[in-house]
């Protein structure tokens, strides 16, 4: 059994501005770096024994901060758990995206990444880190829209609708061939 948990970065400035973030390379902010500790401290009484990270920086430093306290290293960067591409909606808030393209803007082709190619990639560098280490129980940071896409790559049946909490934590388990959840965007960690 291969346990996997997938944890959402720390919270941004964009972030609390409603921004869509996507490729743009945005560190935490003073809020972010308190909730990767929090959910750090929540951790450390759980045994795991790898952390990878998006490429991303805000990823890489929530990654960065929960292995410090772990006191295991950064075992890599996987650039195919990056969050989707914003394309010409990306930095913008839903206010802007509707004065520049219209209310309709979601329709429109603004050259985003599509959640069938998010979906394979992430499905892809989870499997990998799945084979690379069997039997382990393996951290990896990245980011709401790609681990939604990927989760519903993997557990077909599963509910993604609810969008995921900055430093929530959603654990899978990889039997054999087939991956089940056990745990959903938890976040239970911020509320004490």
């Amino acid at each position: 059994m291969t346990r996997i948990g997938l944890i959402r970065h720390g919270s941004t400035s964009w972030n609390q501005e409603g921004r869509v973030q996507g490729h743009t390379d945005n560190p935490l902010d003073e809020e972010g770096f308190r909730q990767a500790g929090v959910l750090a401290e929540r951790l450390s009484g759980e045994a795991w024994d790898y952390i990878y990270s998006s490429d991303l920086l805000r990823a890489r430093q929530t990654a960065e901060t929960i292995a410090g306290r772990l006191g295991i290293p950064l075992a890599g960067l996987v650039p195919g758990i990056r969050e989707m591409n914003g394309g010409l909606i990306e930095g913008t808030t839903e206010s802007e995206r509707i004065e520049r393209f219209g209310s309709q803007w979601k329709t429109m082709e603004l050259k985003l990444e599509s959640q069938e190619l998010a979906r394979e990639r992430g499905v892809r560098a989870i499997e990998e880190l799945a084979a690379r280490h069997p039997g382990s129980n393996v951290l990896v940071v990245s980011h709401g829209a790609i681990l939604r896409s990927t989760l519903a790559g993997l557990v077909p049946s599963l509910d993604v609708s609810v969008l995921l909490k900055n430093t929530s934590i959603t654990c899978l388990v990889k039997e054999n061939d087939s991956w089940s959840c056990e745990l959903y965007n938890s976040a239970e960690h911020m509320d004490g």
